[in-house]
């Protein structure tokens, strides 16, 4: 694979909906467009320094199997079990649920707020539960590409490759309309959010709440930024079929990240030059805020043709982005149970194969999960839980680095991360910073939820501890714990190289 080829790669893995959906949330957080922007910027360098680490690591065991090998042959099959764990019960169903509700509020745009309305009320635990005709939607298409998955290999791969090039087309065609098409105003630039409604961010987070303060704020921006970049993990595991390693590894990553990171910039440029922070802040969550601004294009007249043409461009747009990422993410994580369990460390069931070569338990499983957490959770609320969970491990991955350089000296490494030791040190500081300062966001809706449940109000108090990216997260992580030893008491065979 060539440099070309390589950057090709690494951007349609990383670009999806983040950056059409997260401007309204940072906004709530951080208040100013300056700081909205800088935190896409530091979110996108972080990635890349992730990204550069990682891409030693893959360089050096390019037919391993990525992470979960990484933190076995470091820091032993335990760690490497609980990976596999997060990424079948958060990271990947989470995704998926994600992109399969961002599908949903694309089609709400394009009806007009139609689906928003509730068919009924479940009763639960003490509890109400709404279910609207948006996540009904959400759990339709998760089935209709549950069901495509598997199908075979070879149609899966289609439909990803023809739905690749969306994703860029859309950020162009919103950011470049933005300038060309509205009169909009740079003075925005210097104005803060003052009075957006902020509908579903939490107040512990929201400027102008008595219990924010600044850098949790800039934190839980960060976090949504983190959402447009999820995927960067990924891109290294072209490394061991790079030509040229040594120099074009460092520089598709670094090439690739600052492209992303321009695409991204100018998007939000574009939307705050149309319109201003306390607009932006008050979207609808089941809106954009890139919609908004394509129904100004052509002075803003929805009933006109070309404004009508335009809004129904992008909510399509928006919609087979997310189709993609939903396809692609189905696609990649039924492999994880169906890897662990040719290693022995998960249900033997999920090894087997159709005879299209299809691990279909495994798919069927990813969906289940996936139609659980559509059910009940929000874009933003899902995809704060899937960056969580996976930065919990992507931080311990990139610590692995160290661990290999000591203790295995002897292996051939084509690529050495750019930057080290500082890099890998900069990266788990500021990881570890964006942990702890979640985990604090977070402690008013999980003590709520512990008042809760202390009341008898079972229902009520679960339901404000789901709200909670860490706690909810990391309880999930720590039952995998049980779960291993299970595994290991039967005396499962350890898995291949252990």
């Amino acid at each position: 694979m060539g440099l070309i080829a390589a950057i090709s790669v690494i951007i349609g893995n990383v670009i999806g909906t983040g950056v059409f959906l997260k401007a309204r949330v940072m906004t709530c957080n951080v208040g100013s467009p300056e700081w909205v922007l800088l935190a896409w910027i530091a979110a996108g360098l972080l990635s890349l320094a992730g990204a550069l680490t990682y891409a030693e690591l893959t360089a050096m065991k390019p037919e391993a199997g990525g992470e979960y090998v990484f933190l076995r042959d470091s820091y032993g099959k335990s760690s490497s079990f609980l990976y596999g764990w997060m990424q079948i019960f958060i990271a990947r169903p989470g995704s998926q649920a994600a992109a399969a509700v961002a599908f949903s509020i694309g089609l709400n745009d394009f009806l007009d707020n139609k689906l928003a309305a509730t068919l009924t009320t479940l009763h639960l635990g003490g509890t109400t539960f709404d279910i609207t005709t948006l996540q009904l939607v959400s759990v339709m298409v998760i089935i209709i590409f549950t069901t495509l998955n598997c199908a075979s290999v070879t149609l899966t791969g289609q439909i990803a490759t023809a739905l690749t090039f969306v994703k860029m087309a859309l950020i162009l065609f919103v950011s470049v309309g933005a300038f060309v098409l509205v009169s909009g105003n740079f003075g925005h630039f210097s104005m803060l959010n003052t009075g957006g409604t902020c509908e579903g961010v939490a107040a512990a987070v929201t400027v102008g709440s008595p219990s924010y303060s600044f850098f949790g704020g800039f934190a839980a921006a960060m976090l949504g930024a983190l959402w447009g970049y999820d995927g960067w993990n990924n891109l290294t595991f072209v490394a061991g079929e790079v030509k040229n390693p040594n120099r074009n590894i460092p520089v598709a990553i670094i090439g690739s990240t600052i492209l992303v990171i321009v695409l991204y910039v100018i998007a939000n440029v574009a939307y705050f030059y149309v319109l201003d922070p306390t607009a932006i802040a008050s979207v609808s969550k089941n809106s954009s805020v890139a919609k908004v601004v394509v129904s100004m294009f052509f002075g803003g007249n929805v009933a006109s043709i070309a404004t009508g043409a335009a809004i129904a461009f992008f909510t399509v747009g928006l919609m087979l982005s997310s189709l993609g990422t939903l396809h692609t993410s189905l696609m990649a994580g039924a492999r994880v149970p169906y890897a662990m369990a040719k290693d022995r460390l998960f249900f033997g069931t999920f090894k087997n194969l159709s005879a299209n070569h299809v691990p279909v338990s495994s798919v069927l499983l990813m969906g289940v999960i996936a139609t659980i957490l559509a059910l009940s959770g929000s874009f933003d609320i899902l995809t704060d839980y899937v960056v969580f969970g996976s930065w919990v491990f992507y931080a311990l991955v990139t610590s692995s680095i160290f661990v290999y350089r000591r203790r295995y000296p002897e292996l051939a490494r084509p690529y050495k991360a750019w930057g080290y030791p500082v890099v890998p040190v900069v990266f788990l500081l500021v990881a570890g910073w964006l942990l702890y300062t979640t985990f604090s966001n977070d402690l008013p809706l999980m003590t709520d939820g512990l008042s809760q449940i202390a009341s008898g109000n079972i229902g009520e108090g679960l339901k404000s501890i789901g709200k909670t990216s860490s706690f909810a997260g990391s309880l999930l992580i720590l039952l995998g714990l049980p779960v291993f030893y299970y595994f290991n008491k039967k005396g499962i065979v350890t898995p291949k190289g252990e």
